[in-house]
């Protein structure tokens, strides 16, 4: 079992819609766990779960709602398996994203933080084995000038086991 800090954006209906059309198609790894998200804090596992959600709810307790914008799609490899990820990643927001993840990861969870791994505020929208599959569904999106505007609101706390996300807290932001 682990604890993550998730942000539904809140998307255009339209936008939404979309995205989950092709997530269905293109996300066999998510698309039936968890909807549109962006992930903030990855999966904790050695934190229990009222101190996970206390120091989530503190370090958040000032952090401001932003608007976002997405004009791109990037390929990523997976640290963790053979998978390769597309994914959609905002131009504008990004910062305050990152801004976000870092914040939360200052005390507690400071050392669940993976300095290893580059952090990309991003939406996923597919994966496979195949790099060359995951290039050209970042191709199929990146033709054409698409974007898609939101808001992060909110953040999630969830518990995330066997393959199953249960929420467990919501913290509105300013």
């Amino acid at each position: 079992m682990a604890y993550l800090v998730i942000a539904y954006p809140e998307l255009e209906k339209n936008d939404f819609d979309k995205i989950q059309q092709y997530r269905e198609l293109n996300d066999k790894l998510f698309f039936k766990v968890i909807a549109p998200h962006f992930t903030i804090v990855f999966p904790v596992f050695d934190k229990e779960e009222t101190e996970f959600i206390e120091e989530v709810k503190l370090q958040a307790a000032n952090i401001e709602r932003f608007s976002f914008k997405i004009k791109c799609s990037t390929i990523n490899k997976d640290s963790f398996s053979d998978h390769y990820h597309s994914f959609l990643v905002p131009d504008e927001g990004f910062s305050s994203i990152v801004k976000l993840h870092d914040k939360l990861y200052c005390d507690k969870l400071k050392d669940n933080l993976r300095l290893d791994i580059d952090f990309i505020p991003h939406i996923g929208i597919g994966n496979s084995l195949d790099k060359y599959l995951c290039k050209s569904m970042v191709d199929e999106w990146n033709k054409t000038d698409f974007l898609i505007a939101g808001a992060v609101t909110k953040l999630t706390i969830v518990k995330y086991e066997n393959d199953e996300i249960t929420e467990i807290a919501s913290i509105n932001l300013k």
